[in-house]
């Protein structure tokens, strides 16, 4: 195969697996760091990623290097993946949470009707809901917005604390937390200049 050839066939599976997928040229960049006039350059055959983005390319659309490399002909889906089955990762996410403040909120209304009222329970249903958002972001988004989830939770667990507690001085340590957990975020790996 030569080389024209083989971008051509790139090209083209390429363009099957992100349309497959749903994604417009901008949103397959963003998520492998590059723009979208490379993916454009890469779906009219006039380049091939290098083997890194190309290993990247199969994690994200679930085949391998070489499946996304082999002519139309020869790439066959695998046996368990369904191209035309695609759940919505929102609102999974948005049915976990209000799934999660509904079981809370149905405690409160049962207590309420047995002549206990505990406001707390509503209150603990944010911290709870962040958790799970938290958990579903970092499966499904890679964590890109882990940093404010994790802040808003900080927050909401030393609201919940000063509402159990009644002290004042709580609110105290909310300062310093999250400006913890914005520098936790920013921490970096830098290289050693030879």
């Amino acid at each position: 195969m030569t080389m024209d050839e083989l971008r051509a066939v790139f090209a083209s599976n390429l363009i099957r697996l992100r349309s497959g997928a749903g994604w417009t040229q901008a949103e397959l960049g963003e998520r492998l760091h590059y723009s979208d006039k490379s993916v454009s350059k890469w779906e009219r055959a006039e380049a091939v990623p290098d083997a890194l983005v190309l290993k990247t390319m199969g994690e994200l659309f679930s085949v391998t290097v070489d499946e996304l490399l082999r002519s139309h002909d020869e790439w066959k889906p695998k046996a368990d993946q369904k191209s035309d089955l695609r759940y919505n990762p929102l609102f999974i996410i948005l049915c976990a949470l209000v799934g999660l403040f509904t079981v809370f909120f149905l405690s409160f209304i049962i207590l309420w009707l047995l002549d206990d009222v505990q406001w707390l329970l509503l209150y603990a249903a944010i911290p709870a809901d962040l958790i799970v958002l938290l958990v579903f972001n970092t499966i499904w988004y890679q964590g890109k917005h882990n940093r404010y989830i994790i802040m808003a939770l900080v927050l909401s667990l030393v609201l919940l604390a000063w509402f159990l507690l009644r002290r004042w001085q709580l609110i105290l340590l909310l300062l310093p937390l999250e400006v913890l957990v914005y520098l936790a975020f920013n921490i970096r790996k830098t290289r050693e200049k030879a």
